[in-house]
């Protein structure tokens, strides 16, 4: 027995009880520990934002019903193995999976969470994948100037792993004042926008809004490159391609997890490499609230429409 959030209608959610099946030879039975809050499409699709030309694109691994009511979503869980393979059972893993108290799914599809990274931190290897994959994209260099607009888990994690890159010069920007104690803690410098520091190398876009795309445009040196992150849902956005757009010779390129941008790797090694990234403490800082599974549907409306960071809930027996 098992339950799972589903969202019904725009902004309610219910816990719903299931039977979970058997696992079979290849499969794993996870008893969930903790889950966790992708705020940004987790907001879209709390509030029936997906649009429909998106539904079969924005499908989460595991989801189940149908965008845009009612369904369970999510992406960031991280749990034991009750049973499965000798090699995995008692192992912490992390999968791509909704939130749900228990659940059964292929043994490829779950990856070992390292000794060495905390289980209530490896609910974050979701979006360091996701920076991972940028930084692939963006191929940064050394003595490059980067700029990361947008403080949000994604820009967080993406600036986190440039400041392990020697040489470059990594700056966070948002409008959110209290994001330069997080710029602090994951070893950045931090800015508001005004104030940020121009003529970059490349930028990486991750605050979904017209207003940060433009800014980025405005901090890049000739011939250089947006990489964009955001995803706006059924958002239309103004792309400011006028006055010296074309003389700087400027690119805006996209950026998707969907797809791994690293012509050599696939979906394990990259999700793998990302668990590796967690052994550091300093992503302690994105987890910025926690809350009961059981909470989940009262509280839900307010962590997706916070400023928070990461917000953890965690299950029973934790």
């Amino acid at each position: 027995m098992a339950e799972a959030f589903w969202v019904h209608s725009p902004g309610k959610g219910e816990l719903h009880g299931l039977d979970l099946p058997a696992p079979g030879p290849d499969e794993v039975l996870v008893r969930t520990r903790y889950s966790a809050i992708s705020k940004g499409t987790e907001h879209l699709v709390f509030h029936g934002r997906i649009p429909a030309s998106q539904y079969a694109r924005m499908r989460a691994p595991f989801q189940e019903g149908e965008f845009p009511f009612p369904v369970k979503y999510g992406y960031l869980n991280v749990g034991r193995v009750e049973r499965g393979p000798d090699e995995l059972r008692g192992r912490t893993v992390f999968c791509l999976y909704p939130h749900q108290s228990a659940y059964v799914v292929p043994a490829s599809a779950v990856t070992p969470i390292p000794d060495e990274v905390p289980a209530n931190r490896a609910v974050l290897a979701g979006t360091v994948e996701t920076a991972v994959n940028a930084l692939w994209d963006a191929r940064p260099q050394l003595g490059d100037r980067v700029a990361v607009v947008g403080a949000g888990m994604v820009g967080c994690c993406v600036a986190a792993l440039l400041a392990g890159i020697p040489g470059v010069r990594v700056q966070l920007v948002d409008t959110n004042p209290e994001r330069a104690a997080v710029a602090a803690a994951l070893g950045v410098e931090f800015a508001e926008p005004g104030q940020a520091r121009g003529n970059c190398d490349r930028v990486v876009h991750a605050s979904a809004s017209a207003e940060g795309l433009a800014r980025c445009l405005e901090l890049l040196a000739p011939h250089g490159e947006v990489l964009e992150l955001s995803w706006y849902g059924d958002r239309p956005v103004t792309v400011p391609l006028g006055e010296d757009f074309h003389s700087r010779r400027l690119t805006v390129r996209a950026s998707q997890v969907g797809t791994v941008a690293h012509p050599r790797r696939d979906f394990a090694q990259r999700m793998a490499l990302a668990v590796e990234f967690l052994a550091s403490p300093v992503f302690d800082a994105l987890i910025t609230g926690e809350s009961a599974f059981a909470e989940l549907p009262e509280k839900m409306p307010e962590i997706v429409n916070s400023t928070r960071l990461c917000h953890r809930i965690s299950y029973p027996g934790e």
